[in-house]
């Protein structure tokens, strides 16, 4: 077209170049965490000193989840300790944060099939992603490609197999939470069982789900808190939902994309208050979840 040219991209090396380094690389992604392709993140940190274990290059979270990524930054090749510093780092921040769910990150100019095989071999015990980054010149512009290498892949347990795992009690739940709290995964259970009158209540240590015939179902799920109880029914995320909840005036925290669920905050009073409209969504719920 007229007036347009064509100036072809050059790649450079970020470890041999004489004023681009490991900071510069750092600051680009602070900018604009959404760089490196794994959606839309925040920075949490940078440079995050990690007890005796040296600094973090880099912490991002995902505002709309638990998620938080672990990054490290390596110019030129991939190396081993390059690769234990950042399995190291992931697994002091899922010690010290374990409310959260973590993924540990590498990043890398040159990751070499020698280290996909080694990584590959980490890859489902430990989650991590090992991504590619490329520095291209454009004319008097440097820009930055990241291509993910390997992705994620967990060989965890599914929510219906933890409760084989982290069998609790109601006792368990009335002491974490309270008596009030837990009485209100009650309340639900009555509405639940206009669904399908043969569904309990199924307690584990990370949550109170539902079983039938011993069974998982686990639609929606319940935490109790001290005050409140935490409700998480299973649904596709939508407008439509979060205009509901939010006219109805109950309190949504977040939706938790890794599971899929809404996490809303509800209170005793909120059963009598929002019954009707808490009725229609737990029937959503299992209606979306049934073969």
């Amino acid at each position: 077209m007229d007036g347009l040219t064509y100036t072809k991209p050059e790649r450079i090396s970020l470890k041999d170049h004489p004023t681009l380094n490991e900071l510069w690389v750092q600051e680009r992604i602070s900018e604009d965490p959404s760089l490196l392709g794994l959606g839309d993140l925040i920075l949490k940190d940078k440079e995050r000193i990690q007890p005796r274990a040296g600094r973090l290059d880099l912490l991002l979270q995902d505002p709309e989840s638990s998620q938080r990524y672990e990054v490290e930054i390596q110019l030129g090749k991939t190396d081993e300790s390059h690769v234990i510093r950042t399995i190291e780092y992931w697994d002091i921040e899922r010690k010290r944060y374990p409310q959260y769910d973590h993924m540990a990150v590498i990043v890398a100019e040159d990751i070499t099939s020698r280290f996909l095989n080694v990584i590959g071999l980490f890859n489902g015990f430990i989650p991590l992603i090992a991504i590619q980054m490329s520095a291209l010149k454009i004319g008097d512009q440097i820009s930055l490609v990241f291509t993910t290498v390997l992705s994620e892949t967990r060989l965890g347990l599914m929510e219906e197999e933890e409760e084989e795992h982290d069998v609790a009690d109601r006792d368990y739940w009335e002491k974490r939470g309270s008596k009030t709290t837990v009485s209100i995964a009650d309340d639900l259970l009555v509405m639940i069982r206009k669904l399908d009158g043969q569904l309990s209540l199924k307690y584990n240590k990370f949550y109170i789900g539902l079983a039938k015939a011993g069974q998982p179902n686990n639609f929606v799920i319940f935490r109790p808190r001290k005050e409140w109880l935490l409700l998480m029914p299973r649904l596709e995320r939508s407008e439509e939902y979060e205009a509901k909840i939010e006219t109805e005036g109950l309190e949504l925290i977040n939706y938790d994309k890794r599971w899929g669920r809404y996490r809303m905050r509800l209170t005793k009073d909120d059963i009598e208050k929002h019954r009707d409209f808490l009725m229609d969504l737990l029937s959503e719920a299992y209606k979306a979840s049934s073969p």
